[in-house]
């Protein structure tokens, strides 16, 4: 296995929920209504400013209706 740095996870998860949520029309803070989470959350996990817990992660994924390894999979 690869060795990676420390923020490459955090980065594909960030870009990947921020292009599912636009894509949805959503605004960040209409993810985190949906997500039952908070507005300035959703905002430091798309600025990969906050390590993700997994709970949360999935929260996002059902409120992106995604499954939880389209958030985590590198897009090319």
């Amino acid at each position: 296995m690869k060795k990676i740095d420390n923020r490459y996870l955090l980065d594909v998860v960030a870009k990947n929920i921020r292009a599912h949520r636009r894509r949805m029309h959503l605004s960040q803070e209409a993810l985190a209504e949906k997500a039952d989470l908070h507005r300035t959350y959703i905002g430091m996990v798309e600025r990969s400013e906050k390590n993700i817990t997994l709970l949360s992660l999935q929260r996002i994924s059902w409120a992106l209706n995604v499954p939880v390894i389209d958030l985590l999979e590198e897009k090319k």
